[in-house]
């Protein structure tokens, strides 16, 4: 098989990079595991007896099926007198949520921006139709899922069984058998087709652990189903604490510890809070609680960004806190503890952040990656957006920001029918804010929303999730956005889309002689991270001054500064970049770049300068002067010699053209010592970018500030930066 093959040099590369990427801990840790997870190459995982399982000799099934149908000492969130109250309060939801159902019944399948996929006959679970692709019957540590020879997100997606939850809300709501009865089926094809350990569903705890979440709660919908015998129900639950085993054993440490482990975590904990009967499950939700307490305060920033820099799995790592939150709070013999508390905090404070990004118009930032993954899918929604999100938390938590900017969806009308949330309070209105941990500074002014990052490249040594975007600068007017972040693209299918993706260049930022900031390893690693020091935020005069030195590698050794000045009341933007060299080598090429919205059309004016357009209006003016020789440049995806730049990502595996435009500079003071080159850029929204802008006047001044000299909306303006 492709998984088998032999490393190429590429791959031992790719091995040495990671190596260099973890400390002596780390290495020492794996080390030992080495053994372990080659007997269970050969062996795949044990299971235990019954009497073990539970730790009593011939449990009785019937009996322990008749406790989890009564909800007997756990906690219930699917249950029949819930599903009613949804359903007469959120009658256009349920229609879509029962056209999803029935696509399930009828083995129809998408995810992300992939074409719709059928099974015509019983779903094989190891095969992916749309590439053509089965994965072998093997131990899953033996399966190499980064081999090329298939979609390893397509069909872990798949074996997520996320649409099982679907289809236990369409019983509840409408009483038909058939939903129940495939759920059923499905289910007990999977267990048989899919022993502990063995095959590409179990390759990885994350995806054992985010698995175990929608079974539970899918059976927990399908408590009273005729079908669900107590034979099926002993199944379920032996390979739901195989499960449990192998979050905790094969859970994600050290330099991997990111959202995977939270949702290895959250699994666990599903597990030992929902089947109280297993001998283990006390010890496994209060070691995954506890573990997952001291994430929350890892993942989530004290000021409410996520570690990982990637907006998309702050979601996601938030829903995963969510969910184990909510269980312990439904669960009627638990008495709260600070560990919940912890929990609920770290969801307070991501939720508070998020409304401020967001605001109550404002599109969402695609930050850093997003694999549209979902921590519990009772909506079927196909991405899990912001808004939606924020209501979830606002359930959860009271908190007014976050009930003025969500968006009530199935999840969170389950969640409130469960809890009997009544708090409607929302007395807040978004506003400027700077977030000092993460580094984003968020510049408000009526119908505008500019968003800074000054923040790091990601989370841990290998940065998985980030994008080397220090400094970048996004647009957004009247709820769209103009100047923007192009999305993830791809993981696995198009490696030349997720390399583009991640780079400098395809970000409102600039490269120094076209290279990126920080230095790839591989698709999830960075060898290599740009440093960011903020110099000043200034959130009542709109400004920013930040710097970072990922170009100190270079042969031409660079700094980067970046001032952003965005007044109050003003409809025009000045960002001025000073790159200052520290060696004696002439500046190489420095480019600027503004990714623009696909809706946005773009023409140049007499004046040299850019004018984007939506709808035929104009609704953003480029203009850039500089302290050396400088000249723009454009390009859109599909042109000739643009590559792999130009376009813009809205689901994970898709992308659509749009312009990236900006300027370069090729000499910045070629054989003499060189000098800090200085690029100013006005941007222009608003009625004000219909009209002709004076370009900005440079100068360097002999005192080593930089003066930028410009018109805005309200008349002149002058902008230093201060040297050192």
């Amino acid at each position: 098989m492709p998984g088998l093959r032999s490393l190429a040099p590429a791959k031992v590369t790719w091995y040495a990079r990671r190596l260099r990427s973890m400390g002596p801990r780390e290495v020492a840790d794996r080390a030992l595991t080495v053994g372990a997870t080659a007997a269970r190459r050969v062996t795949g995982d044990h299971e235990p007896d019954d009497a073990t399982l539970l730790g009593r000799a011939d449990p009785d099934w019937a009996a322990l099926l008749g406790d989890f149908r009564a909800g007997t000492a756990r906690p219930v969130l699917l249950d029949r007198a819930s599903a009613a109250a949804v359903a007469e309060a959120h009658p256009e939801a349920v229609k879509a949520l029962l056209a999803a159902a029935d696509r399930v019944l009828e083995h129809r399948f998408t995810f992300f921006a992939h074409p719709e996929a059928h099974y015509p006959g019983a779903i094989d679970w190891s095969y992916d139709p749309l590439a053509d692709v089965r994965w072998p019957a093997l131990p899953s540590h033996a399966i190499n899922h980064r081999a090329g020879h298939g979609e390893p997100k397509w069909i872990w997606e798949l074996n997520r069984l996320q649409h099982l939850p679907w289809l236990a809300q369409a019983w509840l709501i409408t009483g038909d058998e058939r939903y129940g009865t495939e759920a059923l089926d499905q289910l007990e094809a999977w267990i048989a087709a899919n022993p502990p350990g063995r095959g590409i569903a179990w390759r990885g705890a994350f995806e054992v652990g985010v698995r175990a979440i929608s079974v539970l709660v899918a059976l927990q919908g399908l408590a009273d189903h005729p079908a669900l015998t107590p034979e099926r129900y002993r199944r379920a639950v032996r390979m739901l604490a195989a499960g449990a085993r192998r979050c905790w054993r094969d859970r994600s440490k050290h330099s991997s510890a990111n959202n995977h482990l939270v949702g290895e975590l959250a699994g666990l904990a599903a597990v030992g809070i929902l089947l109280p009967e297993l001998a283990s499950s006390a010890r496994w939700e209060r070691d995954a609680v506890d573990a997952l307490a001291a994430e929350a305060r890892r993942q989530i920033l004290p000021d409410g960004v996520g570690a990982e820099q990637a907006v998309g799995y702050q979601v996601f790592t938030a829903e995963l806190l969510a969910v184990v939150a909510l269980l312990r709070r439904l669960d009627p013999g638990h008495a709260p503890t600070p560990a919940d508390g912890t929990l609920l905090a770290a969801i307070g404070r991501s939720a508070g952040h998020l409304a401020d990004l967001v605001g109550t118009g404002d599109p969402t930032p695609r930050t850093g990656d997003d694999d549209e993954g979902f921590a519990l899918r009772l909506d079927p929604a196909p991405v899990r957006e912001v808004r939606p999100h924020l209501a979830l938390a606002a359930v959860l938590t009271g908190l007014p920001a976050a009930r003025r900017a969500g968006t009530p969806d199935l999840t969170s009308a389950w969640v409130a029918a469960r809890l009997g949330s009544t708090d409607a309070r929302t007395d807040w209105e978004p506003g400027d804010a700077y977030a000092p941990d993460g580094g984003l500074a968020i510049l408000r002014s009526g119908r505008r929303r500019v968003l800074v990052d000054v923040g790091p490249l990601g989370y841990l040594s290998i940065a998985a999730h980030g994008h080397a975007d220090a400094l970048a600068v996004g647009i957004a007017v009247d709820g769209h956005d103009l100047v923007g972040d192009p999305g993830t693209g791809s993981y696995f299918v198009h490696p030349d889309w997720r390399t583009a993706h991640r780079s400098t260049r395809a970000h409102a930022t600039v490269a120094v002689d076209d290279a990126d900031q920080s230095v790839m390893g591989g698709p999830f690693l960075w060898s290599e991270h740009a440093q960011v020091r903020v110099r000043d935020v200034d959130l009542a005069a709109g400004r920013v001054d930040a710097e970072h030195d990922g170009y100190r590698r270079l042969e031409a050794p660079v700094v980067h500064r970046r001032v952003v000045d965005a007044p109050p009341g003003d409809d025009v933007v000045l960002v001025v970049d000073v790159l200052t060299p520290t060696g004696e080598a002439p500046l190489p090429p420095i480019r600027t770049t503004w990714p623009l919205h696909p809706d946005l059309t773009v023409d140049g004016s007499a004046d040299g300068t850019v004018v984007a357009r939506r709808d035929g209006e104009p609704v953003l003016r480029v203009v850039t002067s500089a302290s050396a020789p400088a000249s723009g440049w454009r390009l859109r995806g599909g042109d000739p010699g643009a590559g792999e730049l130009g376009w813009w990502s809205d689901r994970l595996e898709q992308r659509r053209p749009c312009w990236f435009v900006g300027a370069v500079v090729e000499d910045g003071g070629g054989a003499r010592r060189p000098e800090p080159v200085i690029v100013a850029t006005l941007l222009v929204t608003g009625d004000a970018a219909a009209r002709p802008a004076p370009s900005p006047i440079v100068d360097p001044g002999r005192d080593g500030a930089v003066r930028v000299h410009w018109t805005g909306s309200s008349g002149p303006r002058a902008t230093v930066v201060g040297a050192g």
